[in-house]
């Protein structure tokens, strides 16, 4: 089931002599090999690059969307294939798998229609013989660093936006989830795109970044990662004055207030909380509870969570699988051991299940001080900490204490505070009474340490774009 992974260059698949191993978290087991990209395969992915763009800043936007079009219709019909590759690989649930590749498609459609709407600007002149006329082009060949939590969904949005405004790409895939990544590639190169627009390469990614990002053929990066590696390329992207689009760590405060529907918070905030197992930026990961519907909250929450069935993503009654590595693992027991060490309660989960796989419990920590590990640092994993409040200034002021500024949520029926919150709270994206993030057409991205710029919504193509004015005398 689980196929060859090759890197895409110059318009061919190939390998190189060097591999490094692919592994079933839900097993352990090694499932195959991906090849890792040397020095002249980087160069090769440049050099076409540079070529590939100059053809495809040339195809019309029509042409173009069509192709698109065509490549979001290949996605689906291959869903069922490639969704057992990805939870293969990455561990998720089968229908999770099956729905990001879904997802991915709208938003293929979704860009193949944007990147129509492009459209440039007259400005009025001061002079009856003056035209004056701003433009957008291209920005030019994109090197892109995708992760392997969403090993198409992530990489979608960066493929999807470049090649709607005529730019051409590098992908740097998920090293732990090449295979999945590899056939959306797959996906838009038989849909029409040609080979020299998109390469494909896998292998060291400090070494793949620090060689492609100061190259002079790169005009615009993309990253979805960690914080700390973020700011490494974004200072490496701004030393070489390249654009840069950064969607980094988040640390998401989700505040219930004592006039919320209980029922629905409870629902929607367990079913976020295990979403591949946790490993989504966007996590919901402090749990702020006024006082008064704390014991309650608390107490249904963690018997939802602790019920949840953990098992092989391949098996129909699981609802969460493992964690992507075992490094995962060694993280979540870090997070929890430090958390019980600063006086926090384990309400359910604590632990690793069984010793075969990357498996870890759902868990959650009540109570726990703001000196503990998690309260500070994005846990991505099934750990959630939940914590009292009195009132809405103390909820708000914890909910902005940290540098992170991706995502935030809250549930209320006062229209007096969403007000409030909408104003108040510092982040990227605000979701109230339901998670609403992350479609196509609607922006995506963080502010702080969480990043800059946009990966969805017509707001995402702006990156990919330059601005030319020109003035004419008539």
């Amino acid at each position: 089931m689980y196929p060859e992974v090759r890197l895409h260059i110059a318009g061919n698949w190939r390998t190189t002599s060097e591999s490094m191993p692919i592994l079933n978290p839900a097993t352990g087991a090694e499932i195959g090999r991906h090849p890792v990209a040397t020095r002249q395969d980087l160069d090769e992915a440049l050099a076409a690059a540079e070529r590939g763009f100059k053809v495809w800043r040339a195809v019309s936007v029509v042409d173009r969307s069509k192709i698109l079009r065509k490549a979001a219709n290949l996605l689906r019909e291959r869903a069922d294939t490639i969704a057992p590759i990805m939870t293969l690989e990455q561990g998720k649930i089968l229908g999770e798998s099956r729905a990001e590749i879904m997802i991915g498609a709208d938003v293929i459609d979704w860009f193949a229609e944007e990147g129509r709407r492009v459209y440039g600007r007259t400005i009025p002149s001061r002079s009856d013989t003056i035209v004056q006329i701003s433009a957008r082009e291209p920005v030019g060949p994109v090197a892109c660093f995708t992760p392997w939590n969403f090993p198409i969904n992530q990489a979608v949005r960066k493929l999807a936006a470049a090649l709607c405004t005529g730019c051409s790409v590098i992908l740097k895939g998920p090293e732990d989830t090449p295979a999945s990544c590899g056939e959306l590639v797959r996906v838009f190169l038989d849909a029409g795109v040609p080979g020299d627009v998109l390469s494909y390469v896998l292998g060291v990614p400090s070494d793949i970044s620090e060689y492609l990002i100061p190259s002079p053929v790169i005009r615009k990066i993309s990253f979805t990662g960690s914080t700390p590696v973020g700011k490494k390329l974004a200072a490496l992207a701004g030393l070489h004055m390249k654009r840069a689009t950064m969607e980094l760590g988040g640390h998401a405060p989700a505040i219930i207030f004592n006039d919320a529907d209980i029922d629905s918070a409870v629902s929607i905030l367990m079913s976020n909380k295990i979403r591949c197992a946790g490993q989504v930026c966007v996590s919901p990961t402090r749990l702020l509870v006024q006082d008064s519907v704390f014991d309650e909250f608390a107490g249904r929450f963690s018997k939802a969570i602790g019920d949840v069935k953990v098992g092989n993503g391949m098996e129909p009654d699981t609802k969460m699988g493992p964690l992507v590595a075992a490094r995962r693992i060694s993280a979540m027991e870090e997070f929890v051991e430090n958390a019980k060490e600063n006086g926090a309660e384990v309400m359910t989960g604590g632990r690793r299940i069984g010793n075969q796989g990357f498996f870890y419990a759902p868990t959650v920590l009540a109570n726990v001080p703001t000196s503990a590990k998690i309260m500070n640092e994005e846990p991505f994993g099934p750990l959630v900490a939940i914590n009292r409040f009195s009132d809405e200034d103390e909820a708000v002021s914890e909910a902005n204490r940290l540098p992170y500024g991706l995502a935030a949520y809250a549930y209320t029926r006062s229209l007096d505070r969403i007000n409030r919150l909408s104003a108040g709270i510092e982040t990227g994206m605000l979701s109230i009474n339901h998670h609403g993030l992350a479609l196509p057409e609607v922006p995506f991205g963080g502010i702080k340490d969480s990043g800059y710029g946009s990966e969805g919504g017509s707001e995402a193509l702006e990156a990919y774009l330059n601005i030319k004015f020109l003035t004419l005398k008539m």
